[in-house]
Order: C-alpha cells, then structure tokens, then sequence
C-alpha cells in the first residue's frame, strides 16, 4: 500500500512541485498550509486513536490498514483487524476573512476522509466536507473556510476501509484568502475548476506564452501580457448541431449571497451561446446570466477586448457555477474567460435584499404569527393548546402547547370552509414548505386539508393535497414549489357536513428558499450531536456490559397493544429508538451511549423527544458517564402522554463524557418506552422544559 502511494506521488512530483511554487508566487499562503515535505507544520494526531504517519521520501501523510495473521481467515489469512481512525489536527488558527482550503488527497481501496473545523467550547466538530470515492490518482477538493471571529482548528478524519490495502492520504493543504469559487487560472490546479468533457468542444487554458488558433486573443486580463493564463473554447472541431462545453466550478460547501464578477470575450464572428448557471447537488439548473442581442455592450466593443460582467448569485445552499457555450457550427468562433471574483456584497444597491422566508414560519405557541385568517368565511380555525394525557395528542412542537385545529363541532354550522393564509411571497423563487398535520374523522376526503398559492386578482393554484390518513398522528408535509409572481399560501379544510369530516389539526409551519430535498430539515442527522434515526444510530451503541437488554430501532406503533407510539416524532412515518417491554423482566434497562463528547467550560443542552404510554410503564434516565462515574441529569416515571413529549436538560461537564438514556421496564408489559429526535448542542437551552403535568382538560382560545 505505502509502495503504491509512493509510486503515485513520484508520478505527480514535477506538477505538484510546481503547484507549490506557482501557489506561493501568486496567492499569499495562510497559517494552516502544509506540502509535509519534511515535517507536519504543526499538525499533530489525536493521541486516542491511530497516529497519521509522515512518508518522507513520498511527502505525504496516512493511514493506512494495519494487516495482521487472523487465524482461519479466509483467502491469503492477512486481513485487516477493523477499520482504522485516525484525527490530524491543525494547530489553532485565526481567519478573520473568509478563506479557501484545497486538500489534495487520495483514498486507495476503501475508506473514507472527512474536514471539520473545531471551536474551543463546542462539544462536536462541524462538518464541511467529505469523501468516501476511491480513486487511482491525487485529487483535489476546496472547501471553504468562513470567516471566523475566534480561533478555531481544521479537523482531518481518515478512515481505512475494512479491506486489505485499504489507506487514506493527503498530500498538500493550501489555505489562501477569498472564496474557492475565485479563480484567474494562473494556477496549474485551476482552482479546482474541471472541464465536462465534449467529444468536439471543450474548455482549455490559453496564455502563457502558448500559440492560440486565434490571433486576437493575445493577452490575459489578469496581467495584461502574454505569459497570463486564460480559459478560452473554440469551435474549430464542431460537427453536430448545438455543441457545448461546460467550465464548472468546485462545489461549493456553504451558501452564497452576493456578487459573482468575471472577465469575458468573445470573437467577431458570436456564432455561440455563452450562459452562465448554477448547478445544485441534484444537477437542477438555473440561469443566472446570458450573453446575447440585448447586451450592448458586448457588441460594442472590440475584438479581444475584456468585458466585466457583474451578476448576483443567491444560492441559500451549496451550488456549483457552470460556465457553458454552445456552438451550432464551425464557424461560431470563440469564448474567453478570466478572473472570476465572488463578493459578499450584492452587485448593486438597488438589488433586492434576499427573502427572509422565516416570516412565514409558525408555531403557534404564542398565537398566530404573521397568518391570518378569511374573516369573510368565519373564523374556523382554532388555536387549541392540549394538556399531557392518555387519551390525546398533544402538538407537535412540544407535546404540551398549542396548534390550530379545525373541527365542524367547533363551529356554529355544521360544514364550513377554513381558510388560514400567509404573509406575501415574493415572485419568481423557488419555495421548501414544510408543515405537520394530523388528521382524524369518519370520511377522510381529499378536500380534509389543501395548500393553495392565491395571487394578486384572486387566482388560486393548488400545490398540495393530503393523501395520508394518519391514524391521528403528526405527519411531516414537505412542499417545493415555484412562484411566478408575489402569493400568499392558504391553509384550506373544507367540510361539507358533520358526517364526512372530523378533526383537522395543524402545526410547525416552515419556509425556507430553496428545494426540499437541498434544504436542511429540522433535525440534521449529519451533524454529530443529532439524530433523528431516520439513516441509523448515528454513532450511538448499545451499553452490552451494563443492560439486560437492547433499545430497538423501529417505524410505526410498537407491536403490544395500548402501548409505545403510533409514529415517530421526525416525521410520523419514520423510524424512532424504543424498548420492548415484553421480553423484559420487570426492572430490566437498555442503555444507549453517544458517542463520546468533548468536555466543555460552559453549559450545554440536550434536547430530545420522549413517549412514555402504557400502564404501570418504567422509568426513563439520562445520564453523564464520565469514565465510569454517572451522573443523573434528568428522569420521569410512570405513564405521561399518549404524545411525543420535549425535554430540555442543561448541564456541564468540563470531561469528557458519554450521554446515556437508561430505559427500566415497568410492571405491566404495557410499559415499552421510546425517543426521538435528539439534539446536543454547546450553550445554554433557549427556554426552559415544558411541564409534564398529566390532565384531561383541552384549553381553547
């Protein structure tokens, strides 16, 4: 393996010697580069698992699968014991200005190599890039680095697959000012721009020095000479209609709002068509920019000359920017590129600040928010708050608050039309809409509860209708949809009589800009200290040393009877951790760990939702285990609510420790206990637990 990765860097040394140097000529370094040519640069291994070792004679750092003599192990009898982990931390860093890192690295066999930035006072790293994709070569990936008001460390996590030969490696780290989306193409990396390969046409590097087809083109716009560097594509080997070669940029791994610039030209003859998009992680599209008869200045000016084009990008999740020409015959000259800039600041001040879609969120706990409702058809939705008990649900939010309710009992007829409308959207964006309802009657019909864009004149366009019947349970709706002009969203529940319908409920309405399937959701399980089980455990474990038995991952009601939820808390349909109490004795446990948690000087909150329903039902804890030495930090016992409940625990621990929640089986078989939607997070708890008082009564405003 070490041979292998050796024989590799031999191959690229000449190109990435000259990386190096054409790296420090043209962009100032910052702390935290490394080319680990005949030391680490103060990044050292986290001393409690694998060490990343230094090659020397190949200037690269690893790990590597440890391969040891398994007695009867199949094939040659090497293989590896487990899958190898090893922590390479920077040292302490400080970029008060936004900053790009290029990491160039290689994953042999299997394994998988993940960057994270460390604060001081946070329990979890945060995630900003990774890969798990093998490959026979050094790769190059660009992360960006936000700016930072206090230092903080980059985090690489190689792990080896579990084959033999397995390794993870990195060769060079470069961290420069400005954004990765920034590019001049004087370097020989280009920013980690790639060309999509085109049979006929494609995008190449022109300057330096080099002949071009086109005698026009002499000059870069970065130095203004001839030993620049340019990216230019011609249609000299066109041969089908509509050929186009496409420049994209590396992935972006944050957001971005503001001014992308860049340098263009194009040649006398304009037979092409030069756009410029954005590209999200689902290959959707969206034009930004276009060179065409309206642009004025692009025929005004003369051959060979460079023309500044400003555009605003607003991208509310990690996009690419794709820079495509088409050609329609050979004839259709050229297209030059350069010094592409990104700015935080949008192009002009007259643009439009970017929506700030959480005005449309709600979750009724203290009223209605920013929706209202159609006065002229009677006010039919409720805001109804249901106290913790055995025969209801409570909201979703909490379990104890508030949600709008719609119900033909409530009313003084008995059908009605309800109608709960949003604040203004502004045209043309792309929408995520996520809501909960629950709905609950005789004849669940179509008409139950209907989302509707209604625009300025009255015109109304459906955009969701439910097609669950959700057994009386909260369920997640997620909605993308497109505006084409200012609208209002409408919640709508049409009863025609008494018979067909019951109870409609609605909560936790969200907006963000943007797909559904981009937007982050409400629990994000990539994060280490959530998890909402939806793709695993995410890193928790059963305690085999200390219980008796094991927590259960599972979708749907628990399989006894007039016990254990009826759906998950994350979406309704989805999975949630629970005990099943009948192949427990009574005063059994199951013990689920976290995994482990740095200690903090401050405070830190745990949140999480609980369901305790059945009779004579156990107890549930939650502990700190700091190395053997428990402490208690939050517990209930005995049967609470036929809903999901919230807690909110705030402690402090200055070590390092694991989070346990210890479920006892009560008496009765009835007594299976689950969670869901776990959140830990450094600072303090943005408000205090809701009670937990068990009642009957419904109070409605």
């Amino acid at each position: 393996m070490a041979f292998f990765l050796k024989k590799n860097a031999a191959m690229l040394q000449i190109y990435l010697l000259t990386f190096v140097a054409t790296v420090q000529a043209h962009s100032r370094l910052l702390p935290g580069s490394c080319n680990f040519e005949s030391n680490t640069c103060g990044y050292t291994s986290d001393a409690d698992f694998t060490s990343w070792v230094l090659h020397r004679d190949g200037h690269f750092v690893a790990v590597e699968a440890v391969n040891d003599d398994v007695e009867g192990s199949s094939g040659s009898g090497i293989e590896p014991k487990k899958e190898i982990l090893g922590l390479l931390l920077s040292p302490f860093l400080e970029h008060d200005e936004w900053s790009c890192m290029r990491l160039v690295y290689q994953i042999t066999e299997s394994g998988h190599l993940e960057v994270l930035q460390r604060n001081e006072g946070r329990s979890f790293d945060k995630p900003l890039w990774s890969s798990q994709a093998p490959s026979d070569s050094w790769v190059i990936a660009s992360v960006d680095l936000q700016n930072s008001s206090e230092p903080f460390r980059i985090v690489i996590d190689g792990r080896t697959g579990p084959s033999a030969g397995s390794s993870v490696a990195v060769f060079e780290i470069h961290i420069s000012p400005g954004y990765c989306l920034e590019c001049d193409f004087e370097e020989p990396h280009l920013c980690g721009y790639n060309n999509q390969w085109n049979v006929n046409v494609n995008w190449y590097v022109g300057g330096g020095g080099a002949q071009l087809p086109y005698n026009n083109m002499p000059d870069d716009h970065t130095y203004h000479n001839k030993t620049g560097h340019f990216m230019y594509v011609d249609s000299s080997y066109t041969k089908t209609f509509r050929e186009v070669a496409k420049l994209v940029s590396p992935m972006a791994t944050m957001p971005l709002s503001g001014c992308l610039s860049f340098q263009y030209q194009r040649s006398k003859e304009r037979g092409n068509l030069f756009s410029v998009f954005t590209r999200d992680r689902l290959s959707q599209y969206q034009e930004l920019w276009r060179a065409g008869l309206e642009n004025r200045v692009d025929f005004s000016s003369a051959p060979g000359e460079w023309i500044h084009v400003q555009v605003d990008l607003k991208a509310p999740y990690s996009v690419q920017v794709v820079f495509e020409v088409g050609f329609n015959s050979p004839r259709g000259g050229h297209v030059a590129l350069d010094d592409i800039s990104f700015s935080p600041e949008f192009c002009s001040t007259d643009t439009e600040p970017t929506f700030d879609p959480s005005i449309a969120n709600c979750d009724f706990e203290s009223g209605l928010c920013l929706y209202t409702q159609d006065r002229a058809i009677g006010l039919s939705w409720r805001r109804v708050s249901v106290k913790p008990n055995i025969f209801r649900n409570g909201d979703h939010t909490t379990g104890a608050g508030s949600f709008l309710l719609a119900h033909s009992r409530l009313g003084p007829r008995s059908g009605y039309v309800s109608s709960v409308i949003s604040p203004t959207l502004p045209g043309n964006t792309k929408f995520c809409l996520r809501f909960y309802f629950s709905l609950r009657g005789f004849n669940q019909t179509e008409q139950a509860l209907v989302v509707y864009l209604l625009q300025q004149g009255g015109k109304r366009e459906k955009i969701w209708t439910q097609a669950e019947k959700s057994r009386g349970i909260w369920i997640l709706a997620d909605v993308t949809f497109q505006t084409s002009q200012p609208a209002k969203m409408v919640f709508v529940s049409t009863c025609r009589s008494f018979w067909d319908c019951g109870s409609v409920a609605l909560d936790d309405i969200s907006l963000n800009l943007g797909d559904c399937d981009l937007t982050a959701g409400f629990l994000s399980s990539s994060l280490p200290g959530h998890c909402d089980f939806e793709s695993g455990l995410c890193g928790y474990t059963q305690d085999k040393r200390r219980d008796s038995a094991d927590w259960q991952r599972r979708r749907g009601s628990t399989p006894t009877s007039y016990t254990g939820p009826r759906g998950d808390h994350t979406t309704g349909l989805g999975y949630y951790m629970y005990i099943e109490a009948s192949p427990m004795l009574p005063g059994q446990s199951a013990r689920l760990l976290s995994r482990p948690v740095r200690g903090t000087r401050g405070p830190q909150c745990l949140r999480f939702y609980y369901h305790m329903y059945g009779s004579r039902t156990g107890e549930l804890r939650v502990l700190a285990d700091k190395d053997g030495e428990e402490e208690l930090l939050w517990q209930r016992s005995g049967e609470q609510s036929i809903a999901w409940l919230r807690a909110h625990v705030e402690y402090q621990s200055q070590r390092q420790h694991q989070i346990v929640f210890e479920a006892t089986r009560g008496s009765s078989v009835r007594s299976d206990i689950a969670i869901d939607d776990i959140m830990l997070e450094s600072g303090p708890c943005p408000e205090m637990e809701v009670g937990d008082t068990v009642g009957s009564s419904n109070e409605i405003e």
